[in-house]
């Protein structure tokens, strides 16, 4: 497969597309649940961001999950400020594809979705899953605050040792603070709701993500 290569490494500032001042215009509510997808969120609920691939098929795993109030996709982790689809396809802007999932702590929690997160897709690809290959495919965990750090980093280490013994590779997954969420445009949003017969390209490693991560001190 003929890739260009400048498509595999993040841009630096100088040469990252510029972007544009305001946010691109989105729907405030969920086509599927009904809830927003915008702040304000309920008090008490929680946010996450997990970048898996096309965030087609990632969004529709986490809104059918048991205890998530909402859910949406945009572009996390580059340097472009409210990039464009296109603009992220090019390789210029170094975001990747995220889903932000806003959650009920009293209903489930930050460990369960990263078990979603693990068994949804192949975390030791760099940049690509499968056959999408680009700096928007790679898989990431962007966090907030040190328990999150935490819960994250400690799961990649035990799902680590689960992959080995299954003879797989390393993981590849940057687990890092998260950085500003730019939603994408209004027709990513649910988009397999909206289309059913769309193009879903997620696919795990067979390998189930341990329940009950300790936390690393």
């Amino acid at each position: 497969m003929f890739v260009n290569a400048h498509k595999t490494r993040i841009p630096s500032r100088q040469d990252a597309l510029p972007g544009r001042p305001d946010p691109l215009v989105v729907p405030d509510i969920h086509y599927v649940k009904g809830t927003r997808i915008r702040p304000p969120f309920p008090d008490g609920f929680q946010e996450a961001w997990f970048g898996m691939g096309c965030f087609w098929g990632a969004e529709r795993r986490f809104w059918e999950a048991d205890g998530v109030y909402s859910t949406a996709v945009g572009y996390q982790g580059g340097l472009t400020p409210n990039p464009t689809y296109e603009e992220v396809c090019s390789g210029g802007t170094g975001h990747a594809e995220v889903v932000l999932v806003v959650y009920d702590p009293d209903l489930t929690d930050y460990d369960r979705l990263l078990g979603l997160f693990w068994e949804g897709h192949d975390p030791t690809q760099g940049m690509r899953q499968g056959a999408d290959v680009g700096t928007q495919y790679r898989s990431a965990v962007y966090v907030r605050g040190d328990r999150q750090r935490r819960l994250a980093e400690a799961s990649r280490v035990r799902y680590q040792s689960e992959l080995d013994r299954a003879g797989l590779g390393r993981i590849t997954t940057e687990v890092t603070t998260a950085p500003p969420f730019y939603y994408a445009e209004e027709y990513h949003q649910q988009y397999l709701a909206k289309n059913p017969g769309g193009y879903c390209g997620l696919g795990g490693t067979g390998v189930s993500c341990p329940a009950g991560i300790v936390e690393l001190s």
